[in-house]
């Protein structure tokens, strides 16, 4: 297998809203999209199946390790040797990469956020990055492109966070700051319990409220700092936030009921709502 062949596998086998959106692109930068979109499955994917942290840290200095060997020209895993052709072509830096790690190292080292900003700042690494990197792929010509794919990135996040709290309970993680939890009368070991008698009440559909407030508010933020003269090239972000936004909505519509199940969008609706963010630009 090429390496290639090996970042379309991952990508596709992942199921990712991303996927649909990379079908649009030109193939340069779908093959640079798609190595960098591997990249970060592959380092997200030692945090989440491997279950001894410290062979989950080995893992990721690794990764660490791999990365430098790379921009050294010399990659050994398919993924890298997929990446490097286009890391030139589309300014992907090494410290881009290592901030990704970063991010997914800081999901070994706390389980909790005491609040929004901390919280941020993991946003930032493991979502705001990704934004950074994938619009410069995509093509930018104004600096106001890079708050915007931050803050698209961050958006993004929040709808994976709102959508994983049952999923990330069972791993013992509880990514919804601590003083909001506070503020809303909702108990940690609740929702590590995922109690269902108690779990869909008034406190925990405020609590999920307010973060999809949050998330919507950065969606519009993130959409006004997008340029006029950028629009066309992002197209493929704007898909993404579609889909996202779209799922945001349908977990809303189903009464933030994500303790016990996984809400998703069929396969069609997100290539749906891709082909229509095409034709109509936004």
């Amino acid at each position: 297998m090429s390496p290639e062949q090996y970042v379309q596998e991952k990508a596709a086998a992942s199921g990712s809203s991303f996927y649909y959106a990379f079908l649009f692109l030109p193939p340069p930068r779908r093959a640079a999209i798609t190595a960098f979109y591997a990249f970060c499955r592959e380092v997200d994917d030692v945090v989440d199946e491997t279950h001894d942290a410290g062979v989950a840290a080995t893992k990721l200095a690794w990764w660490r390790k791999e990365a430098a060997s790379a921009y050294a020209d010399q990659p050994t895993h398919p993924v890298m040797r997929a990446l490097m052709p286009h890391t030139a072509a589309y300014d992907i830096r090494l410290e881009q990469l290592n901030a990704v790690i970063e991010g997914c190292e800081m999901d070994l080292q706390q389980t909790r956020y005491l609040d929004f900003a901390g919280l941020q700042r993991y946003c930032h690494l493991v979502a705001g990055v990704v934004g950074e990197v994938a619009s410069g792929i995509f093509g930018r010509t104004q600096p106001q492109t890079i708050d915007y794919a931050h803050k698209l990135g961050q958006a993004m996040q929040l709808t994976n966070i709102i959508r994983d709290v049952g999923d990330d309970a069972r791993r013992g993680r509880i990514y919804l700051p601590v003083n909001e939890l506070q503020q809303f009368g909702v108990k940690a070991n609740e929702i590590l319990l995922r109690s269902q008698p108690w779990g869909y009440g008034e406190r925990f559909t405020a609590l999920m409220q307010f973060q999809a407030e949050r998330a919507h508010r950065l969606y519009d933020e993130a959409l006004a700092l997008l340029p006029e003269a950028d629009r066309a090239a992002q197209k493929p972000g704007l898909m993404m936030a579609n889909i996202y936004r779209a799922l945001l909505v349908e977990i809303e519509r189903e009464g933030f009921q994500v303790l016990h199940q996984r809400i998703a969008l069929t396969p069609l609706r997100k290539l749906w709502i891709a082909m229509r963010t095409n034709w109509r630009g936004r």
